[in-house]
């Protein structure tokens, strides 16, 4: 096949400060060292975000893979991007369920059947961007929309981890300890560790947890039984999707968000790789779309490029499609150990609620970067009150209703922004 066909680069290139470009790629050894370096990149968020859902982190992992493959193939190799979980479901998935944010999700057959149409929407978006480019949607979603919408994002979910992940005070302290924990590793650490931050300081956060738990006895021990039981290979727990008119319509605006994501993404890449990537714009989209129909089918989560491998390649200046394609086989093994699902399991849940502080409130960040990145001029009647009203909207969960059907917090946010913008966005 002529997509894998890439030119070897000798190792010495990278003490040199060189690049690696898409097309090409270090030796096989060093190219799977990358690939496991992606994995590990994408695994705390790919994790968390199935976690908070109710879904299977096994199944999410291996799906993950899965769609970077599905990627790699529909962009012909040409586009270097690791698909994880996108947390842009969270919120509309927790809507349409009615699940609480923690244990297993009763209800995950309707998200999944809702996953599906975002994954049907956006796949339909990729076909008309290939055939006319992506002009009418920068037109429509400008940065001070996209900024916001992402903005939102992160603070619809704010109160999950602070209302329902803190039965008690004891917990509410852990869940300190593990955002201050993260942020000290992201602070005081450099290199891998410090790419590694939230993976590490929930590693650090749990281990003061379970001395202070299961050592002296101050809060809910860990139980470390489900670990010890499990099996170190097996199948994980796929699931059924279903589909429901009102959480079809709930879930498939997510598609917008997915958009806005990849297209700063591959600009993001174009810019750093110096190679016009624009042009694949269209079949990105469509990977993307796929993958995540593919992933809801068997009870993955919705999938989106990482901006997390992004920072890698960043680092590292290894954009080698190469790497992706091995690290794709890498999450796919990886979903296929229950052992795994297991040590995730035994993750205490404040722990959990305060990575997810850190987490929702870097996506809050990301929307006002965007902002910053772009210049969005505030003095503008029209890019101020877009971003204000957008960002009440989703945060304060504005609801509307349509008979049986309501447009909850993220999804007013979203189309309010679009619309906003287009109704005030009048030349003089």
């Amino acid at each position: 096949m002529g997509f894998m066909n890439w030119r070897e680069k000798s190792a010495d290139v990278l003490q040199q400060g060189g690049v690696i470009a898409p097309d090409e790629r270090l030796p096989w050894p060093q190219t799977a060292a990358m690939g496991v370096q992606h994995v590990i990149a994408m695994f705390g968020a790919t994790v968390l975000a199935p976690i908070l859902m109710g879904f299977d982190p096994n199944v999410a992992i291996l799906m993950s893979g899965v769609g970077t493959l599905i990627f790699f193939m529909v962009t012909g190799g040409k586009v270097p991007s690791y698909l994880g979980s996108s947390f842009a479901f969270i919120g509309v998935v927790l809507a349409a369920t009615g699940h609480a944010g923690s244990g297993p999700n009763a209800n995950i057959g309707v998200a999944l059947g809702g996953i599906i149409a975002c994954g049907l929407l956006y796949t339909l978006i990729g076909v008309l961007v290939q055939a006319i480019g992506t002009g009418w949607i920068e037109r429509f979603m400008p940065p001070v929309v996209t900024g916001a919408v992402v903005a939102v994002i992160g603070l619809n979910l704010a109160g999950i981890p602070i209302k329902n992940m803190a039965a008690s005070n004891f917990d509410s302290w852990m869940q300190l300890v593990t955002f201050v924990s993260v942020g000290l590793v992201a602070v005081l650490t450099r290199g891998m560790v410090q790419r590694l931050l939230i993976l590490v300081g929930l590693i650090v956060a749990s281990t003061i947890y379970a001395v202070l738990t299961n050592g002296m006895g101050l809060g809910k021990p860990i139980d470390f039984s489900i670990l010890a039981n499990a099996a170190w290979v097996g199948m994980p727990n796929f699931a059924a999707p279903v589909f429901s008119g009102n959480a079809m319509l709930l879930i498939a605006p997510v598609a917008i968000i997915l958009v806005a994501e990849n297209l700063g993404h591959i600009k993001a890449v174009t810019a750093m790789t110096g190679r016009d990537l624009d042009r694949y714009m269209g079949r990105a989209f469509i990977g993307d779309g796929v993958a995540t129909m593919v992933s809801g089918g068997v009870g993955g989560t919705g999938v989106t490029t990482y901006a997390e491998n992004i920072g890698v390649m960043a680092a590292t200046k290894i954009y080698s499609t190469a790497v992706f394609l091995l690290a794709g086989v890498f999450a796919l093994v990886l979903g296929f150990s229950p052992k795994f699902g297991a040590l995730i399991q035994t993750i205490p849940l404040p722990v959990m609620g305060g990575v997810s502080i850190v987490v929702f409130g870097l996506i809050a960040v990301a929307g006002a970067k965007i902002w910053v990145d772009n210049k969005v001029d505030f003095s503008q009647n029209k890019n101020l009150i877009v971003a204000a009203i957008t960002l009440i909207l989703g945060t304060g969960d504005f609801t509307l209703k349509f008979g049986q059907f309501a447009l909850g917090g993220i999804g007013t946010a979203t189309f309010g922004a679009i619309l906003l913008y287009a109704l005030l966005n009048r030349k003089e």
